[in-house]
């Protein structure tokens, strides 16, 4: 029978190893930040890292249970990230990581500083990495610059992560460097070939039916 300091123990054990979990995974989305440039260098020709190597076949095919299981590992969101650039659509993952970095900033100043960051960068109209989100969410977000919210980008951020998960994700699957770390063969045996994201929000369904006809 445990005593009660001995469960005490055992639960600040607990405790102590979720903060240090939740630590590393900070610190492994600060690297990915900086080696990404979201907080720095915007430029449109600036080179992605390379997708890390020596990742094991039984790691690669864990990325193909699920989106979010894709984006809990560090160099699945590195390997992600490679390929949406060959897409031409690396903001994306850019700005839900900025977004996942905002939520943990605790002092106002600090978060005032990183939301105009994330404003000018994803945000305002024209920004050298503007994310396609719709106008109302543009709209509120631009409101709450004077004093921005933890959840400032909350709404953004959902928009980014389903059009990530439902248009980008399932061609990650399908693409010749995840079917190589996999060890997996293209359907059918066919030849993967390199296309452009053609991500968009609609404002209604007739430009939707418009577009789906190219």
């Amino acid at each position: 029978m445990l005593r009660p300091q001995d469960h005490h123990t055992s639960t600040m054990k607990e405790l102590d190893a979720t903060r240090l979990k939740d630590k590393e995974h900070r610190s492994r989305l600060s690297l990915f930040l900086t080696k990404s440039g979201s907080h720095e260098n915007v430029s449109r020709n600036k080179k992605t890292p390379a997708a890390p190597k020596n990742i094991s076949v039984e790691t690669a095919l864990r990325w193909s249970q699920s989106f979010e299981e894709l984006l809990s590992c560090s160099d699945g969101v590195e390997t992600f990230s490679q390929f949406l650039r060959t897409e031409f659509s690396e903001e994306n993952i850019e700005f839900w990581l900025a977004c996942e970095d905002y939520k943990t900033v605790d002092s106002d100043t600090k978060r005032l500083s990183r939301a105009k960051q994330i404003y000018t960068i994803f945000i305002q109209s024209e920004a050298p990495k503007e994310v396609n989100i719709d106008h109302a969410t543009r709209t509120a977000i631009q409101s709450a610059m004077a004093r921005p919210p933890q959840h400032c980008f909350q709404a953004a951020q959902r928009t980014v992560f389903s059009l990530m998960k439902k248009d980008c994700y399932p061609r990650f699957l399908t693409s010749a460097p995840y079917l190589r770390l996999s060890h997996k063969s293209a359907p059918g045996g066919a030849v993967m070939l390199r296309r452009r994201s053609r991500s968009c929000v609609f404002a209604d369904r007739a430009e939707a039916e418009a577009a789906s006809a190219w």
